[in-house]
């Protein structure tokens, strides 16, 4: 049979069905007469067609008001049947219309509200739904209000590189399609859910760096971006590391005692040591820009954020700085209270939270410097905490973490896992990840932990072992942990460039990248 033929037998059965549906439409319409018959009274049927012709020369308002009448002498049963009646009688396509009037604009806007899931209903909707999410590049535009608003999307478009994509292109570069970014955002979800994945797994590349201290050997303390890792050492010295190359760019000396704690900003590093000095370092040049003398033993811990610094020390104090400048820090307040050695300090604007070797958590109001109110649980010492809004996370030598409420002081959880002294401790919106004595950094489930009903079993979800030593210090971001150990090295676990196993049923939880510089 010729395409010809196909086409003409394709015409005759479309116009034998279009015959077949005027005749079933007809048969319809002559029932629905009969069916009026059998139930409306002929009184009715003699009178309604006047009772419209009266209601019509009515204007607007009259009608309405009618109306309004009619329903009130009506039964509920029947404001059901009319309220099925209207239901689709209001339904207006506002997408589709808006278009036709000039205001595309105004249509791609409401639909940029939409989340992925709802997008891609809409795109179903109808021809003209679709063209308006096209034109509107609104799959690109749910992309860049992703990043703008979650870190881990942020830092994912700036490792995969398709951020240079978004937002206005650069110059001379030619803009992607409405299908090049239809076609990226479930590539982002994918590789978002193995990233969690290998969270969840423990999957990471390893890479080691060994710090070969030449007299005393350990790494206290680090911070790292995306460029380089600051670290301090037992030896006394600062060293700056290659995140690409993982080579030591720069030796910083001063001190006289191990670099037991650091800061680094834009412009400036800010160390403690247990030599009882501040130092300030210059990040640019690696010059020493300032001393600070006033406690009377060992540096433990500081931090510094717009303006302020808090250290503490062995002495069993705290130090307020105001910071005017990298030359102009100045002792605005000493708290004292702790009957230990305080161990580590966190703030923010306002709260200064304390933690020490006498049991206790002690908060302070940043502004005031005035003593606010006493955590207490822990069996032994406290060696670290984090605290951010409402939560206080700390971790103790009797090896236990516990979760905090700060404003009413209540313990919410207590997490058990670690068999010695819980050395470092960090947490963000998801997890927290914790480094102690036993050489093991484990990884919780921040939720979890915060839920009363969940069960103590399921709330470690990985348990890391690569150090041969103490855990002393760690970070870690939505890809990375990068920590250190008495056992003088650093350790990067990369959970985003994992190779995909060939047989996932016989693949180890990690893969090694071992790198020694």
């Amino acid at each position: 049979m010729t395409s010809l033929d196909t086409c003409m037998e394709a015409c005759s059965i479309s116009d034998d069905r279009s015959e077949q549906k005027k005749a079933e439409s007809a048969a319809q319409i002559k029932s629905k007469n009969e069916e009026e018959k059998d139930v409306f009274s002929a009184e009715y049927l003699n009178e309604k067609d006047d009772c419209i012709k009266q209601f019509s020369s009515w204007n607007e308002n009259e009608q309405v008001e009618f109306v309004e009448k009619l329903l009130s002498h009506m039964c509920h049963y029947q404001h059901g049947q009319v309220n099925t009646f209207l239901k689709p009688m209001l339904q207006r396509d506002f997408i589709s219309a808006l278009p036709a009037k000039g205001l595309d604009h105004v249509a791609e806007n409401i639909l940029s509200y939409l989340d992925s899931k709802s997008l891609c209903s809409a795109e179903l909707v109808c021809k003209e739904w679709y063209r308006v999410i096209a034109d509107g590049m609104l799959w690109k535009k749910l992309i860049e209000r992703m990043v703008i608003t979650d870190q881990l999307w942020k830092g994912l478009s700036e490792r995969r590189g398709w951020g240079n994509f978004l937002f206005r292109p650069k110059p001379g570069e030619s803009q992607k399609d409405h299908k090049f970014y239809r076609r990226l955002y479930p590539q982002i979800i994918d590789d978002i859910e193995k990233i969690e994945n290998n969270w969840r797994t423990g999957r990471h590349t390893l890479q080691r760096i060994h710090c070969r201290s030449e007299t005393s050997k350990g790494v206290y303390c680090l911070q790292y971006d995306d460029d380089k890792i600051v670290s301090g050492l037992r030896d006394n010295t600062i060293k700056m590391w290659d995140r690409n190359t993982l080579e030591c760019t720069q030796v910083l000396t001063g001190h006289t005692g191990s670099v037991l704690c650091l800061q680094y900003d834009e412009n400036i590093i800010i160390s403690g040591s247990s030599d009882s000095t501040v130092r300030v370092w210059s990040v640019l040049n690696g010059e020493m820009l300032n001393t600070l003398i006033h406690h009377c033993e060992a540096v433990l811990h500081l931090r510094f954020c717009d303006g302020i610094m808090v250290t503490c020390s062995k002495d069993r104090s705290i130090a307020v700085w105001d910071m005017q400048s990298s030359t102009d820090i100045n002792l605005r307040r000493v708290l004292v209270g702790h009957r230990a050695a305080v161990n580590v300090v966190d703030f923010d604007d306002k709260y200064i939270v304390s933690a020490s070797g006498d049991r206790t958590i002690k908060v302070w109001n940043t502004s005031t410097c005035e003593f606010v109110r006493t955590l207490n649980g822990h069996k032994r010492g406290i060696a670290c905490l984090q605290y951010r809004d409402r939560l206080v996370v700390s971790g103790s030598s009797d090896n236990t973490i516990r979760l905090w409420d700060i404003e009413c002081g209540a313990c919410l959880r207590v997490l058990e896992g670690h068999e010695e002294l819980v050395r470092c401790i960090r947490f963000d919106n998801k997890r927290i990840v914790s480094g102690a004595y036993d050489g093991k950094i484990k990884v919780w489930d921040l939720a979890a932990a915060l839920d009363p009903r969940a069960p103590a079993g399921t709330l470690c979800l990985r348990t890391l072992v690569e150090h041969s030593g103490r855990v002393f210090r760690l970070q870690f971001d939505e890809f990375q942990i990068v920590s250190s150990s008495h056992d003088d090295t650093i350790l990067i676990w990369d959970f985003l460039n994992v190779m995909n196993p060939i047989d996932s049923s016989k693949s180890p939880n990690r893969t090694y990248t071992y790198i020694t510089k």
